[in-house]
C-alpha cells in the first residue's frame, strides 16, 4: 500500500487482509436479491422488482440491520450506499440516523467496498444509473463525518502504479475470473444434487442439465472471444425479458429454468467478492447456500474448521443444553428499529458479548457442545435487549418468542436438521441417494430463530465449519449414527437449501461489481 491515499484526511484505506476476521458481504444487499419464493412468484406473475419494491424493500432492511446486529464488521459496495433504498433512506437528510451512519463508519462496522474508484465521495463513471438524491446524500454523509474521523475502504490494491494497473490485474483475477470459472464448471457438478438443491424435480433434472449446458457453453463462447463473463450478460440470454434492462429485474417465464439459473449465477456472483476478500457472504434465509456449489472450498481451511471424521459430524446434532429463557418476547419486526437503534445496540456489554462468543465458536467448531450453550444464552440476553430498544421508541409489536438452536448438516443432497430449546428437541433428514460421483462435502450451519419464524424477527445464520468425508463407507457411518439418535426421522423428498441473491458487471474494461 503506498501513502498517497492515507495522507486523505476522511479516508483510511485498508487492502482485503485487515479486515476483521469476523467481517461478511451482506448478500441482500444486492440490487437483484430476491428470496427464492418471490422470485418464482414474480415470473409467475410476470412482475419486475419495482413491482414488488414495498415488500422487497422492507426484506432487504431487516437483512441489512441483521447483518449489523450479527457481525462485527460489514463490507459493503460503494454503489450501494446511494444506489440501495435500504441503505440510502439513512443518508438523504441531515439528522439522527445520518448522525449513526457516521458513527458505523467511523468505528468500522461499515466499510465501503472501492472497484476502481480511490475515494468513497468520488463521482461514479457516466454510464452508470445513479440516484442523484441517494449520492447527494452519501457525499453529504462523508464531509460532515467529525473532524479525526476516518472511513475504512477496502480495495484490491492501493499501489500508485501507471493507470492503476496493479487494481486492474488483482480485481481480474480475484473477481471476474473466478465468477467465468464457476459458472462454467457447473456441468462439472453431480447434475442430480444441484437440481435437488435448488428445487427442481428429479423428472426434470436432465433438461436442467442441458440447459445448465447451454449456460456454460454460451460462457465459453464469451471466453473464446477474449469477452468479459459477467452476470449482466448471462441474464440477457438466460433470465430475463429480452429488450429490457436487466436493472429493471423482469425476469422470462418463458426461458427454461430461469428462477433456477438466477439463484445460482446470484449465488456464484455473491460469493466471489467475500472469497476475494477472503471474509464470508452473509445469506439471507430463504436463499441458496454456497454449499450448493459443491466446493472443497481449501481456501476457508485457515478460518474455519474442517470436519471429517463421521462422529466428530454427529456431535453437532446431539442434544444440548440451554439456558431458561425468562423474557418471553421479541420485536416482530426489526425493521422497525432505527439505525440509532443500532448503533446503541452495539455499544452496549451483551452485544460484545454475543460477538465474542460466536468468534470462540467458530474458532474451535470442534468444541461445539463447550460453546454452543453460552452462544445461545448471549443471543437470548442481546434479544431482550432489542426489544428493550424497541420499547423505548413505541415501535414494539411483542410477539411470543420460543428462541430454538438449528443446526443444519448438509453432506451432498442430504441435509440433516437437529433443533433443540425451549424445552423441545427434534432431529430430521432427507436424504438422496448417493450418486456414483456424489459429493462428499458439505457445511455446518448454526441457526438461532424463533421456533415459530417469523421473517423481519431477528435472527442469526452462519456457517461454523465446512464438511469433507473421505468416502462413501464414511458417509454411510454417519448416517447410520444419525439414524440411531432418539425420536430421529426422515422427512419426505430432499429439502431445499434456499435460492436467490446478487448485483451488476458491465462496462468494456472493469465492470462495476
Amino acid at each position: 500500500m503506498t501513502d498517497v491515499d492515507s495522507s486523505d484526511s476522511l479516508m483510511t484505506p485498508i487492502q482485503p487482509e485487515q479486515l476483521e476476521p469476523g467481517a461478511v458481504i451482506a448478500q441482500s444487499l444486492d440490487n437483484q436479491w430476491v428470496p427464492a419464493q418471490l422470485t418464482k412468484d414474480m415470473i409467475d406473475r410476470g412482475q419486475s422488482l419495482e413491482q414488488i419494491g414495498h415488500r422487497r424493500l422492507r426484506e432487504v432492511r431487516a437483512e441489512y440491520f441483521r447483518s449489523l446486529i450479527n457481525a462485527s464488521q460489514v463490507v459493503i459496495n460503494r454503489a450501494y450506499f446511494y444506489n440501495n433504498d435500504a441503505i440510502s433512506r439513512d443518508l438523504v437528510t441531515e439528522g439522527e440516523a445520518r448522525e449513526a451512519h457516521r458513527r458505523l463508519l467511523a468505528s468500522g462496522a461499515i466499510v465501503p467496498f472501492l472497484l476502481n474508484e480511490r475515494h468513497p465521495a468520488e463521482e461514479p463513471p457516466a454510464y452508470l444509473h445513479l440516484r442523484s438524491d441517494g449520492f447527494t446524500g452519501w457525499q453529504e454523509t462523508l464531509t460532515g463525518m467529525p473532524s479525526g474521523d476516518r472511513v475504512r475502504c477496502v480495495r484490491m490494491s492501493w499501489d500508485d502504479s501507471p493507470g492503476d494497473q496493479e487494481n486492474r490485474d488483482r480485481t481480474r483475477m480475484r473477481l471476474y475470473q473466478p465468477f467465468a470459472e464457476k459458472v462454467q464448471g457447473l456441468t462439472a457438478k453431480d447434475i442430480d444434487i444441484l437440481a435437488a438443491q435448488v428445487g427442481v424435480a428429479r423428472e426434470d433434472a436432465d433438461r436442467f442439465g442441458e440447459r445448465l449446458g447451454e449456460v456454460v457453453g454460451f460462457s465459453n463462447g464469451l471466453s473464446v472471444r477474449r469477452q468479459q463473463v459477467v452476470r449482466n450478460t448471462l441474464y440477457e440470454e438466460f433470465v430475463s425479458v429480452p429488450g429490457t434492462n436487466v436493472a429493471e429485474g423482469r425476469y422470462d417465464r418463458d426461458k427454461p429454468f430461469a428462477a433456477e439459473i438466477k439463484q445460482l449465477l446470484d449465488l456464484i456472483y455473491n460469493v466471489n467478492l467475500a472469497d476475494a476478500l477472503g471474509r464470508y457472504p452473509l445469506t439471507p434465509v430463504g436463499s441458496l447456500r454456497r454449499v450448493v456449489l459443491q466446493e472443497a472450498r481449501e481456501a476457508r481451511a485457515a478460518t474455519v474448521g474442517a470436519v471429517e471424521d463421521p462422529e466428530q459430524l454427529l456431535t453437532f446434532l446431539r442434544r444440548q443444553t440451554f439456558a431458561t429463557v425468562q423474557d418471553h418476547l421479541t420485536p416482530a419486526a426489526v425493521d422497525a428499529l432505527s439505525l440509532h437503534d443500532i448503533v446503541r445496540l452495539r455499544e452496549t456489554p451483551v452485544w460484545n458479548a454475543y460477538i465474542r462468543a460466536f468468534g470462540a465458536l467458530t474458532a474451535a467448531p470442534e468444541a461445539f457442545h463447550d460453546h454452543a450453550g453460552q452462544v445461545f444464552d448471549c443471543y437470548v440476553r442481546l434479544n431482550s435487549e432489542i426489544l428493550k430498544l424497541a420499547r423505548e421508541r413505541r415501535q414494539a409489536r411483542p410477539a411470543v418468542w420460543r428462541p430454538v438452536v438449528e443446526v443444519v448438516v448438509t453432506v451432498g443432497a442430504a441435509v440433516f436438521t437437529a433443533v433443540s430449546g425451549n424445552d423441545i428437541w427434534e432431529v430430521a433428514g432427507s436424504v438422496l441417494p448417493l450418486t456414483v460421483s456424489g459429493s462428499l462435502t458439505g457445511s455446518v450451519q448454526l441457526v438461532l430463530r424463533n421456533r415459530v419464524a417469523g421473517r423481519q424477527e431477528q435472527r442469526f445464520a452462519r456457517e461454523i465449519a465446512t464438511v469433507r468425508l473421505a468416502s462413501e463407507r464414511e458417509w454411510s457411518q454417519f448416517h447410520d449414527l444419525v439414524r440411531r439418535l432418539p425420536g430421529y426421522r426422515d422427512t419426505a423428498g430432499p429439502a431445499r437449501t434456499g435460492a436467490a441473491s446478487a448485483t451488476t458487471q458491465d462496462n468494456e474494461d472493469l465492470p462495476e461489481y
